[in-house]
């Protein structure tokens, strides 16, 4: 992953991650991150956001003539499949599992200004709000996988 800001986001199948800090190999999770040192500290471990809300903000941008948004684009680590953005949104201060590691959603991700620059692009803050996704708490270390579930209850079979 890239250590400089700014750089395009990079599509990966697996992840690891580690609690309390996030994506092995991410800025943020280093402490590099652009927002790092902002007062006060938020938790920017992972940013999650919908497909739904991606298409969403797309068809509001195409019916004004505006330009469409790649999922890299919006500048979140995970995009979860099959969920409406309200249904995320409404995890904040919530546990969840996605996969097998549990998270917690700490805050929504609010639309700013930096993806619409990087992509040289407009108007991002209006087509994702309530759109834009949350901030996650990674509680536990463990792996990802694209097609992993997003849970609120997590059931293991015991012998």
């Amino acid at each position: 992953m890239a250590l400089q800001a700014g750089l395009p986001m990079v599509e990966k199948e697996f992840v690891r991650l580690i609690a309390g800090k996030g994506i092995v190999g991410d800025r943020y999770a280093i402490g590099l991150g652009a927002y790092s040192k902002s007062k006060p500290q938020k938790i920017r471990d992972l940013s999650l956001i919908t497909r739904e809300g991606i298409e969403a903000a797309n068809r509001e941008l195409g019916e004004k003539g505006s330009k469409h948004y790649l999922d890299n684009e919006t500048r979140r680590n995970i995009v979860i499949e099959d969920m409406a953005p309200e249904a995320l949104n409404n995890l904040v201060g919530q546990e969840f599992y996605l996969g097998t590691v549990k998270l917690k959603a700490t805050e929504l991700c609010i639309p700013c200004e930096r993806p619409a620059k990087l992509a040289s692009k407009t108007k991002f803050l209006t087509a994702f709000e309530n759109k834009g996704g949350i901030r996650v708490q990674v509680l536990q270390d463990g792996d990802i996988r694209v097609g992993d579930l997003l849970s609120t209850t997590l059931l293991t079979e015991f012998d």
